[in-house]
């Protein structure tokens, strides 16, 4: 004779139902077990699976949202309540009054308006609310009803990178020391934090980028963003010059307020020279406003903390022309130079640019770097395009070493009148 729970689990199995004879009907007696409960159980698993599946058909989802059901919501009542509800107004917390006791006032500056001492709403705990908040108050008694999140300008929000460059270490060539110079300074402090702290000294907070147009330095910044995890803004120095008093000023200041709200952050001011400049006065005051947006990246570099995950990035190809108290250590610690590829790093340059060309095997690399001395990477990338360029002429499939030593004395030689090294290296 089987167990009770054996001959139920046959009972309640729906493919294989088996009739009860008198022994199993004797023994479901002795357990306090009548043929009634089993198919009562049988009904309750029924109803269960049952109800499972219209909660699927539902779309309830487990989650953390604490939203009802979609079958429960009543989204032509929500509508009407919010075509009733009062539209706020954004005014700014200036100052809390008897924080921790039950009674506690906000001063509110709402703009174009007055100041106001109001309490609070319905809706919101008095923890939400903190000094210098934006806050949404009533039309009526001005009360605070919601927290607003900070005011970002949205060309600002625009600066961030969304999507990782494809550009990595090995894209840069000819510039090892460079990178590792590189990587110290914005990969380790990330990745290893915990080196400085038992060293009990701060991480650099900015790297400044040399060098004659054309050697790397955007590209080193965007195999750095590609490297690490952390939100990348790229600000190019023209953009930060605005028409109105102030204007760049406020810009600089949302973008670091916004870099401090991301867990880690690179900013990269390309072509810095646009608004690094030294100061001097011009007798007529147009150049006042470039400078105080200077001053207040110099003020924004002073103000966060070193170990805090801001990395600052600079890149120009006229250092002379910079403020010194941009320059001074503790705003930008490290000064890397870019400077002309010696024949090695040219020779890889060439293999890098053609890795993807489809050229013929023979190829002597080291002969073409030994033709392009004083050349830039961004010559070697030219010659490269102008070979193809030759082949695609003459209806050829692959490039040969012809198209590239015509494309040499083609860019090299015909346009070293264009060339900005001879210039740049003057200045330097």
């Amino acid at each position: 004779m089987a167990p009770a729970a054996d001959i139920e689990d046959e009972l309640l199995n729906e493919k294989n139902p088996k009739p009860l004879d008198e022994d199993d009907i004797a023994l479901l007696k002795t357990y306090g077990l009548g043929p009634y409960s089993t198919s009562i159980k049988k009904v309750e698993k029924e109803i269960k699976e049952m109800a499972k599946k219209v909660n699927d058909l539902c779309g309830i989802k487990e989650s953390d949202t604490g939203l009802a059901a979609p079958s429960q919501w009543d989204l032509v009542s929500d509508k009407q309540m919010m075509q009733e509800e009062q539209p706020l107004q954004v005014a700014r917390c200036t100052k809390i009054i008897n924080q921790n006791s039950e009674d506690a006032k906000y001063v509110i500056n709402v703009k174009q308006i007055a100041k106001f001492v109001v309490g609070l709403g319905d809706k919101v705990s008095p923890t939400d609310i903190e000094e210098g908040m934006r806050v949404g108050v009533d039309r009526n008694k001005y009360q605070i009803q919601i927290p607003l999140p900070p005011k970002i300008d949205p060309s600002v929000t625009m600066m961030t990178v969304e999507e990782k460059p494809d550009v990595t270490y090995n894209d840069v060539g000819g510039c090892k020391e460079q990178i590792e110079k590189m990587r110290e300074v914005v990969e380790l402090p990330m990745l290893h934090p915990e080196k400085f702290v038992k060293l009990g000294i701060d991480p650099p907070k900015g790297v400044l980028c040399y060098g004659p147009p054309g050697t790397g330095k955007t590209l080193l910044a965007r195999a750095v963003a590609n490297r690490t995890d952390a939100c990348f803004i790229r600000v190019i120095g023209s953009e930060l010059v605005q028409k109105y008093v102030g204007e760049g000023a406020r810009m600089v200041r949302e973008l670091f307020q916004m870099a401090r709200s991301k867990k880690a952050c690179i900013v990269f001011f390309d072509e810095v020279d646009a608004i690094g400049g030294a100061r001097f006065d011009d007798g007529v005051g147009g150049d006042n406003e470039v400078q105080r947006t200077m001053l207040e990246i110099v003020n924004q570099l002073d103000g966060f903390d070193a170990r805090g995950n801001i990395k600052v990035l600079m890149a120009t190809n006229r250092p002379d022309t910079l403020d010194p108290a941009l320059l001074r250590p503790g705003r930008l610690d490290r000064k890397v130079e870019f400077g002309l590829p010696d024949l090695e790093s040219r020779t890889q340059i060439f293999k890098i640019h053609t890795r993807t060309m489809n050229c013929d095997r023979d190829i002597r690399f080291e002969l073409l770097a030994r033709l392009c001395p004083n050349s830039t990477g961004a010559d070697i990338r030219s010659v490269c395009t102008e070979a193809g360029m030759y082949a695609i002429r003459a209806r050829r499939k692959t490039v040969t070493e012809k198209d590239f030593l015509d494309a040499v004395n083609k860019v090299i030689k015909g346009y070293q009148k264009f060339s900005a090294t001879p210039k740049y290296m003057v200045y330097n």
